[in-house]
C-alpha cells in the first residue's frame, strides 16, 4: 500500500496493491488494519455505489454538516472520473484551496477525503460506477453542498459543455453564503 500526499496536506490518495495475471486481478481494497498501520485510522459504517450513464455527468460538491461529517474512502470501479476536492475549514491554511485528479478504473488509485471538505466529480466516459465507503451513516438533515462553480473557488473543471447535472446541484449556494460547522483544528486532525 502506498499513499501519495496532494496539495492539500490531509488529502490523500491511496495505491493497494493488485495481484495481476492471465485470469484477471485480485485486490484487496480495504483492510481496517493496514490502513491504520499506514495511520488512516476511521471506523468506515456505510458504502455507496452510485452510476452515472453519460460522460459530462457532475455530481457534487457534498458534504455532511457536523455532527454527522463523513470521511470518505473514494474508488472508481468502472470508468473514470475527473474528482475535486475543496477545503471547507474555517481557519485552514488552504481553505478555499482545491485538487482535482483523475480516479479511474484503470489507474486502480483511491481517494482519502477526510471530514471538512467538499467533495465532487465529473464522469469522463460512459457507465461510470464510483464506490465509496464513509465513517458516519447518511443524515438528510446534514447533507449539503456548495455551488460546483462557485466563482470564489476557480475550479478548473473538464469539459462542461453539455454538462449533465441535478436540479438540486444547479441550485446549491456558494461557499460564502453557508453556515460553515467546519474549522480547523491541524493536518491530520
Amino acid at each position: 500500500m502506498k499513499l501519495l500526499d496532494t496539495r492539500l496536506p490531509d488529502i490523500k490518495i491511496i495505491e493497494v496493491t493488485y495481484f495481476d495475471d492471465s485470469r484477471g486481478f485480485l485486490t484487496e481494497n480495504y483492510n481496517k488494519q493496514l490502513f491504520e498501520s499506514n495511520g488512516i485510522k476511521y471506523d468506515f459504517v456505510q458504502d455507496f455505489h452510485s452510476k452515472s450513464l453519460k460522460a459530462g455527468t457532475l455530481r457534487g460538491l457534498h458534504f455532511q454538516n457536523e455532527p454527522k461529517a463523513q470521511t470518505k474512502l473514494i474508488r472508481v470501479t468502472r470508468g473514470a472520473i475527473y474528482d475535486v476536492v475543496v477545503d471547507i475549514r474555517v481557519g485552514s491554511p488552504t481553505y478555499r484551496q482545491w485538487v482535482g485528479l483523475i480516479l479511474s478504473e484503470t489507474n486502480r488509485r483511491q481517494l482519502l477525503v477526510p471530514k471538512g471538505f467538499a467533495h465532487g466529480f465529473y464522469t469522463i466516459v460512459d457507465n461510470t460506477e464510483v464506490m465509496y465507503k464513509v465513517d458516519d451513516v447518511f443524515s438528510v438533515e446534514h447533507y449539503f453542498g456548495i455551488l460546483w462553480n462557485d466563482p470564489d473557488l476557480c475550479i478548473e473543471w473538464p469539459q462542461t459543455n453539455n454538462l449533465i447535472i441535478s436540479d438540486k446541484d444547479l441550485n446549491l449556494p456558494r461557499l460564502n453564503e453557508i453556515k460553515n460547522t467546519f474549522h480547523f483544528k491541524g493536518i491530520g486532525k
